[in-house]
């Protein structure tokens, strides 16, 4: 059974977001080992400079690198957009590489340290619109279960 860690950066506050997040864990559960890690986000003032913003970032990066394990995949605007199948094909081609931990990274506000984004095994765009970090995860959980889901040849995919 695959491992599958989701580290986030910021906490999930709405409850419609938390509620969400929710039913896809426990959906996932038949599928594989899901741990959800919510890390701090570094606070910045109203309006931060691109210096204040990276030394956050930087920060964020230092207390995330520990936690990497198996394959690493950064979520970022600039990663590679994949439809949901080939996002099942890769989950099973990271198991027969013998990488039977995936670590999803989703970053804060300001998103990801390009520290991390280059340290990761495959870098992964939702979208090339921006979304709320928080929707993100809900969406990334509903990814993974609908990839488990066209891996198992079930109906939920159509």
């Amino acid at each position: 059974m695959q491992r599958i860690t989701v580290l986030c950066v910021g906490k999930l506050k709405e409850k419609f977001y938390a509620a969400a997040a929710a039913e896809y864990i426990k959906r996932l559960g038949r599928y594989c080992k899901l741990e959800v890690l919510e890390l701090p986000e570094v606070r910045l003032p109203e309006d931060p400079s691109p210096a204040e913003i990276q030394k956050a970032l930087s920060a964020e990066a230092d207390v995330i690198r520990p936690k990497l394990d198996g394959a690493v995949v950064a979520l970022c605007i600039e990663g590679q957009m994949c439809s949901s199948e080939a996002l099942s094909k890769k989950l099973a081609a990271f198991a027969l590489e013998g990488k039977s931990r995936v670590t999803f990274l989703i970053g804060g506000s300001y998103g990801l340290d390009e520290t991390l984004k280059k340290q990761a095994d495959w870098r992964l765009s939702m979208s090339p619109m921006t979304f709320p970090h928080h929707l993100a995860r809900v969406m990334l959980l509903e990814q993974i279960y609908r990839a488990c889901q066209i891996a198992e040849g079930t109906r939920y995919h159509k």
